[in-house]
């Protein structure tokens, strides 16, 4: 099924999950065949692991730098998803 996303300034949380699941593949992202909560982003420079909680979004960025201390951040589902979009693929 393929739907029309919500504009780009809505609050994900007014997102059906399966909109965001189709926002998340068409950004590149992984859906985990176990967890499936849980995407996966491979960028040139860095990975991601983003995790749908039940209150917020959350990422946390690897480097593929031995030794780089991985970074997380948290993001409210109240947060329009265009905020969510530059914050997250932007990377760390």
């Amino acid at each position: 099924m393929n739907s029309t996303l919500p504009t780009p300034k809505t609050p994900l949380y007014n997102h059906t999950l399966p909109d965001i699941e189709q926002w998340l593949r068409s950004r590149g992202c992984e859906r985990d065949t176990e967890q499936l909560h849980l995407w996966h982003l491979s960028h040139a420079s860095w990975t991601a692991e983003i995790r749908l909680e039940i209150e917020e979004l959350s990422v946390l960025y690897q480097s593929p730098q031995s030794g780089s201390t991985p970074s997380r951040r948290i993001f409210k589902y109240s947060l329009s998803r265009q905020d969510i979009e530059d914050a997250i693929f932007a990377g760390p």
